[in-house]
């Protein structure tokens, strides 16, 4: 079993198809090099982990757990615009997308690598960050997407058997992977993949980011500020109406110079309500992640 995990800070890539003659040394995702279960066994590593933590968690009462969950699902809900509950202290949850591939919750315990593979598991992709507000961005995750795919694709081809993807509370970003690793290499409409998605797990990946990230389009965008911990307009900036959520954001408005051109007919395409790939274009994104350096 391999053993997959990025750092906090991943970059931008260039997002018009993939061109892989556009790349620069400073797109990529970084990741850790990946751990092989017969040179490492990431046991060790989460033994290690749960041995250090012990003691604070024993002192940890189990309303303090409780008041952490509740935290975590308040911040989800609202970055989110969602709602979404993640219990911590009930342990690991995930679920089967495909034969093929898992989107769940982190792993807590040595147990759960033996539980993962029992049932198949040959790659735990992580996608956790700190902090886990980064989680819940639209805009990072477009901007992260394609490599970290890239990683994900090479790992699945690589390894065989079942993929295990998560972050924290596998409701937001690991869906997300799944979901454009579904789109972009295994065949499946962007809106057909989202309906499985849906049907195996309660979540919710951010459709517009995914698009984004398959074509780097003109269009509307909503964004916010982080200021001290908290989610906040700047009502000096262009500030859209109050949604059905009760919520208000900045926006921009990027245009085409030629709204006829191809390109922007490409880029409207991907982003309607129903966007697919075409065969060449699928073929396109493939090679792209295929040639991205594991070591950038």
């Amino acid at each position: 079993m391999n053993c997959l995990q990025n750092f906090p800070r991943l970059y931008a890539l260039p997002s018009e198809f993939f061109k892989p003659h556009e790349i620069k040394s400073s797109s990529f995702v970084h990741m850790l090099p990946v751990m092989n279960a017969n040179d490492l066994d990431i046991r060790q590593s989460l033994a290690v982990k749960a041995v250090s933590g012990s003691k604070s968690s024993s002192e940890m009462s189990e309303v303090a757990e409780e008041k952490k969950s509740d935290v975590y699902s308040d911040t989800m809900t609202e970055a989110m615009g969602a709602s979404l509950t993640y219990r911590h202290e009930l342990g690991i949850n995930y679920n089967f997308i495909r034969p093929d591939l898992i989107v769940g919750s982190c792993l807590q315990s040595p147990a759960d690598v033996d539980k993962l593979r029992n049932i198949g598991v040959k790659t735990i992709f992580c996608l956790q960050q700190d902090p886990d507000l980064e989680d819940f961005d639209g805009f990072d995750l477009r901007m992260r997407l394609p490599a970290v795919v890239s990683k994900l694709y090479k790992a699945m081809n690589r390894n065989g058997g079942i993929a295990y993807i998560h972050c924290t509370a596998g409701m937001g970003r690991a869906p997300a992977v799944a979901l454009a690793y579904m789109y972009w290499v295994q065949g499946y409409r962007l809106n057909e993949a989202h309906r499985l998605l849906l049907s195996k797990r309660s979540c919710c990946p951010k459709l517009d980011a995914i698009k984004s990230a398959t074509a780097d389009i003109e269009g509307h965008y909503e964004y916010k500020y982080i200021v001290d911990g908290e989610w906040t307009c700047n009502r000096n900036e262009l500030v859209t109406p109050t949604n059905k959520d009760g919520h208000t954001n900045n926006y921009v408005v990027v245009s085409a110079d030629d709204p006829d051109s191809d390109r922007a007919q490409v880029r409207k395409r991907l982003t309607g309500e129903d966007p697919d790939l075409t065969t060449n274009e699928r073929i396109k994104i493939r090679q792209f992640l295929e040639e991205v350096s594991d070591h950038e």
